[in-house]
């Protein structure tokens, strides 16, 4: 605040900065310093006192705090770990001290020096010496807590706004530390899910995000174009089919851990840019693959978060053990009263309307039912659940169910109301995927953007002969959304997409 009680124009303090920063180099302080060599960090010095006692120690961080008083001064400064406090004293750092009065909240420093507690038990470094490792010229919003009247605390100042926080993500990191634990989460279980499937014997591999026909979803793609080639491309909406010529190949587990892309609407689950693992084993069929994904994700519960209940939305949710396994089509009579195998299109389109499902008229019955089950079952799923069998209709890639006419043998994973995982018992007989790819190609013609193109290619590798094969794709995004309690995918991705800045 000025001495009128006016909070400055950030274009004042950022003109204050720079002359900040021209006085530093006037003093022969250089402000953009090349390196520091840090050898401990806050976290571990605050966790350890005993083994720090006395001991030198060298950090470096970010001022979050300062409090001079004369010759002497105090300040926290934050680093990747955490924040810790800082003691300066002029006669001991010299003329460094003429460079701290001329520091900022938000500039980065180097110190070292001994460890210590200071008369209030705080942990500390006394320092010995100080460098300038970067002026910071733009001031970064630093929350403010007072005790009102009737005793609450109430933090003024804070980087809240969501929009903001997304399209700066810098400054969200520096001023909710919380927000970098969701990320280190996110690093953790992407590490411990590729050392299962390593340690299982699959094969982590690359296949092509730029492809000439788009497949393995159903979903509109992104378009771009080879110039050399003068040819349209399309960025990935999945990697089954290429995935799954591998297994062609003679490989008995693959997998990969990949960005997808589909030119879809944005919400809360959606993000155009996606991480997705999908993997595919000879042999399996979809029964195996669900025992995969419980023992798969209680071991990441374990390893990344020693735990296997989480508290998601308000819900104590388990993951260990057995998922609960219900039929979609029995899910769906339980509610509605209908019997979607042998219920008319227009019945079904009457059950979803009257659900509020968003129907326009024109879906296919399989879309129906899809469409009836999301607004019915779907958020009654709770606990763990796989849901089994689906139309055929709405799954041109899985493999006929071996009991259940018109049925697929698929099966989707849901928590909390939302779908965390999908799978089939793979489609490996060329004729029957030829002609499935044949009738959504009538789809795509009646005005169903999503619907699968015909790969011919890929028919042909089933043609040379496609092993009995479960696949299975878990959204990365959305399986740490879960575990880390997360409302929005955009906490979750660190820099997702956002409209243009005005």
């Amino acid at each position: 605040m000025d001495q009128n009680g006016l909070q400055p124009d950030i274009n004042d303090l950022m003109k204050r900065r720079i002359e900040e920063l021209n006085e530093l180099r006037s003093n022969n302080f250089e402000p953009f310093a090349y390196s520091y060599d840090v050898s401990n960090y806050s976290q571990e010095i605050k966790n350890d006192f005993e083994k720090y006692e006395s001991k030198d120690v060298s950090i470096a961080g970010r001022i979050m705090a300062i409090r001079r008083m004369g010759k002497a001064s105090f300040a926290h400064i934050q680093d990747q770990q955490g924040r810790i406090q800082i003691y300066l004293r002029k006669d001991e750092i010299g003329e460094s001290y003429t460079a701290f009065k001329l520091l900022d909240i938000g500039d980065i420093i180097g110190v070292s020096g001994f460890v210590f507690k200071t008369r209030t038990g705080e942990t500390s470094v006394h320092v010995k010496s100080m460098t300038l490792l970067t002026k910071s010229l733009r001031p970064i919003p630093i929350a403010k807590e007072v005790i009102d009247e009737e005793g609450n605390k109430v933090v003024y100042d804070q980087f809240t706004d969501k929009e903001l926080r997304y399209r700066q993500r810098y400054v969200d990191l520096i001023v909710n530390p919380e927000v970098k634990d969701v990320f280190i989460k996110r690093s953790r279980i992407v590490s411990e899910m590729r050392a299962y499937l390593d340690n299982a014997g699959y094969l982590e591999v690359e296949t092509p995000i730029l492809q000439p026909l788009y497949g393995g979803a159903a979903a509109r793609p992104f378009v771009t174009h080879h110039n050399t080639l003068d040819l349209n491309y399309y960025l990935r909406i999945a990697d089954e089919l290429y995935l799954k010529r591998l297994i062609v190949g003679g490989f008995d587990g693959v997998y990969e851990i990949s960005k997808d892309f589909r030119n879809e609407g944005m919400d809360r689950t959606h993000n155009p840019e996606f991480t997705m693992m999908e993997l595919y084993v000879a042999y399996k069929d979809y029964i195996w693959m669900m025992e995969l994904v419980e023992n798969m994700v209680n071991h990441l519960c374990k390893k990344v978060f020693n735990k296997t209940e989480f508290e998601i939305e308000g819900h104590a949710v388990k993951f260990e053990g057995s998922w609960a396994r219900v039929s979609m089509v029995e899910e769906i009579r339980k509610i509605t009263g209908i019997d979607v195998l042998t219920a008319s299109r227009s019945e079904i389109y009457k059950a979803a309307e009257s659900h509020g499902a968003d129907v326009k008229g024109d879906e296919s019955k399989g879309k129906l039912i899809d469409e009836l089950f999301e607004v019915t079952v779907q958020p009654n799923l709770i606990q763990p659940t796989f849901v089994i069998d689906y139309p055929l209709e709405i799954s041109p890639l899985a493999k006929k169910h071996r009991e259940k006419e018109g049925m697929v043998e698929r099966f989707e994973g849901f928590v909390v109301g939302r779908e965390l995982c999908n799978a089939f018992s793979e489609l490996n007989d060329p004729v029957d995927q030829k002609e499935r790819f044949q009738g959504q190609s009538v789809m795509r013609e009646e005005g169903d953007e999503e619907a699968h193109q015909i790969d011919n290619d890929f028919v042909r590798s089933l043609e040379y002969g496609m092993p009995p094969t479960a696949g299975l794709g878990i959204g990365i995004d959305r399986l740490v959304m879960l575990l880390t309690n997360q409302s929005s995918i955009r906490d979750v991705i660190l820099f997702p997409q956002m409209k243009p800045e005005k």
